[in-house]
């Protein structure tokens, strides 16, 4: 039900309503130059009621984001995983301050990608938007909002903030092996070695090889299972970076054999427990890494532990494997983070796969 009155030259609307406890609400809005106007507010507000929307609640954009984020995504993402999170925020937060999640517009999103996209590369800025897409999306089932405000947003992003994925050639793969496998031979009881080597041969990330236990080594059918991985922090096991990382993967008896000598003088079922009774942190891992590089004089700026993951998808590439099966190998959510993620390495490699293509034509 709408009344309407004009106070000081100006309209004002005023629409009430009972909910299902009977209690009576009301909502106004002043100010408007003609009574047409006023009656247009009222008219929409009521249709907002009919839809279903709750058109007297109020949230800043911020404030919804951090109860979303607190309500359904924090107790589910792995602490990397909630950092893009966090810096979400802070950039949402710079940008637009304590305005009402109702008042956002689709051209104010817009302007916001323009400016935060002109200072990121273009993987941290579709991130971002997948997020705050998600986020709107919530805002709208909880009745905030009615329209998806970043629906059909131009994502802008400076390729110059792009980080090259960091790899090393086959020949330095091959060189860091050796001396790594040789290394570990004579000190077992250093295991960052033995966790070099399983990067090098699996792809797999830090914290799923600190996590290894015996249990999840298939000696028979030459497979590794990764269903957990490593708080390093509380020194305990934690679930995987998501589901698409819970997989089964096909190992080389070369592995196979260096853990076997791990496994004869094992005294827990955790394969990397070191001589002092703890898996190796990332400061370990890397410092040993560093070191082997060193001796090797093979130098790669900012190269560290991770990047034995981006070396393994570049020795694969080179060997011809498909894109598909290392997505799966390396756990990725679905095949286009793997090719966002190494687009430069793939890159690298058309010119042989385009001779595979032109041979393969030619056949017919």
């Amino acid at each position: 039900m709408a009344s309407y009155s004009k106070r000081f030259g100006k309209w004002q609307a005023r629409i009430s309503w009972y909910d299902s406890s009977h209690k009576r609400h009301t909502l106004s809005k002043g100010s408007f130059a003609t009574k047409k106007m006023a009656q247009q507010w009222a008219i929409d507000q009521e249709a907002k009621f009919n839809q279903g929307i709750a058109i007297n609640k109020s949230i800043s954009f911020i404030d919804y984001f951090k109860s979303w984020v607190s309500t359904y995504k924090e107790n589910k993402l792995a602490d990397i995983t909630l950092a893009r999170y966090t810096y979400t925020q802070q950039a949402l937060e710079a940008f637009f301050h304590e305005t009402d999640i109702k008042k956002i517009t689709r051209q104010q999103y817009q302007k916001f990608i323009n400016e935060y996209g002109a200072n990121h590369a273009p993987a941290t800025v579709r991130k971002v938007n997948s997020i705050v897409r998600a986020c709107v999306k919530s805002a709208i089932l909880d009745d905030y909002l009615i329209k998806d405000f970043t629906q059909q947003v131009e994502l802008v992003s400076n390729n110059d903030k792009t980080r090259k994925v960091d790899y090393l050639n086959l020949d330095e793969i091959h060189r860091l092996l050796v001396a790594t496998i040789k290394g570990a031979k004579e000190r077992p009881g250093f295991t960052s070695r033995y966790m070099i080597a399983t990067a090098i041969y699996t792809g797999m990330r830090l914290s799923e090889i600190q996590a290894l236990t015996w249990n999840d080594i298939d000696w028979f059918h030459h497979t590794l299972s990764i269903t957990k991985s490593w708080n390093a922090t509380t020194r305990e096991f934690k679930s995987t970076k998501n589901e698409s990382s819970y997989r089964k993967i096909k190992v080389n008896s070369e592995l196979l054999d260096l853990l076997k000598i791990l496994f004869d003088r094992s005294i827990s079922n955790m394969v990397f427990l070191d001589q002092y009774g703890s898996i190796p942190t990332s400061n370990a891992v890397n410092k040993t890494l560093r070191s082997i590089l060193s001796e090797l004089n093979i130098h790669r700026y900012n190269f560290h532990f991770h990047s034995l993951r981006h070396s393994h998808v570049a020795l694969l590439l080179a060997k011809g494997v498909d894109i598909y099966a290392i997505s799966k190998r390396l756990g990725h959510k679905d095949i286009s983070t793997t090719i966002n993620t190494y687009t430069y390495l793939i890159d690298e490699y058309k010119h042989k796969n385009d001779e595979k293509i032109i041979s393969a034509l030619s056949s017919l």
